[in-house]
């Protein structure tokens, strides 16, 4: 088959690999190189770094809604997509048959971040959907599906990989499918539908003022990129790990409240406290809370962290 694949981050660099492999992919379609670090550097997509590497054209428009004709000239027999990141055109799924590998399983999570909202929300099992593109955002008929377990050492990174594994492996027997002529597909139940919107950077702002389970989510969702971060004393911390802590604290101190930090940087929540046990401040490398405490000078017991947004 003649390909079109539209993909950005890590989870589509796998199925990319696999079309690659097993079809003639003629144009891969990624989001513009992005600036990043505190140096700024201008940084390509995996997706584009894969696709460079096997010598296939690489395309970048900055609104594929109105700079999609590209395609259509080159008359594919699908557009595959996965993560892409922008909503392809009415005109353009008129045209070109369009399948998506979408990392839940719909119609539960439809939009930028099934991933993050499946661990944010504490669900004990994910999923991957292979689906025919439609216009409105992740709603076309459903051709095949997998489950997964989240385990709870799962994080954003290694539930992506797995489910990125499996959309892959899932793709692959579509195709077959399709080649062989044996395809069927169901429309979704629209009553059970629940979305998952891209995060923003105010998404990523951690408060202490919830859950123990909540907090624990939050960063696990998080980590490691872009990282929840937390800010306290007017500084801006960054951190990739915690876990509950068996402490019992007074159910009357103040939720963001620090508990403890000799050895261990313990904080308060709604209903217990937490462990913090990977963090990062600004012009640091990632380390272990206990190296953090042996360096830090601008936080002391009984300071307490921000419970609103501070950019």
């Amino acid at each position: 088959m003649k390909i079109v694949f539209m993909g950005t981050p890590l989870f589509a660099v796998e199925v990319l690999e696999m079309l690659i492999k097993e079809h003639e992919v003629i144009l891969v379609i990624t989001q513009p190189d992005k600036v990043v670090g505190r140096k700024k550097i201008l940084t390509p997509s995996l997706v584009k770094e894969l696709a460079l590497k096997h010598n296939i054209e690489v395309f970048q428009p900055i609104k594929i809604k109105t700079d999609y004709q590209k395609i259509v000239d080159l008359n594919p027999d699908f557009i595959i997509t996965a993560a892409y990141g922008q909503i392809l055109p009415k005109q353009l799924l008129d045209q070109v048959k369009a399948i998506n590998v979408h990392g839940s399983l719909l119609p539960k999570y439809r939009g930028g971040a099934p991933i993050q909202y499946a661990i944010f929300n504490n669900d004990e099992k994910t999923g991957v959907t292979v689906m025919y593109m439609a216009f409105k955002m992740d709603s076309g008929n459903i051709i095949a599906q997998k489950e997964l377990p989240i385990l709870d050492s799962d994080d954003y990174l290694s539930l992506t990989k797995k489910l990125s594994s499996l959309g892959t492996c899932l793709l692959k027997e579509v195709l077959e499918d399709i080649s062989n002529g044996h395809i069927v597909s169901i429309p979704q139940e629209e009553s059970n539908v629940t979305f998952a919107k891209t995060l923003t950077y105010d998404d990523e702002f951690l408060t202490f003022n919830q859950k123990t389970v909540d907090v624990v989510n939050k960063i696990r969702g998080l980590s490691p990129e872009p990282g929840a971060y937390a800010s306290i004393n007017n500084q801006k911390i960054k951190i990739y790990k915690a876990k509950k802590s068996d402490i019992i604290v007074d159910k009357d101190v103040t939720p963001g409240k620090i508990i403890r930090l000799k050895k261990q940087l313990i904080v308060k929540t709604l209903d217990g406290a937490v462990e913090i046990e990977s963090v990062q401040i600004p012009g640091k490398n990632i380390m272990p809370a206990k190296d953090f405490l042996n360096g830090q000078n601008f936080i002391s017991e009984n300071d307490v962290f921000e419970k609103g947004d501070s950019k």
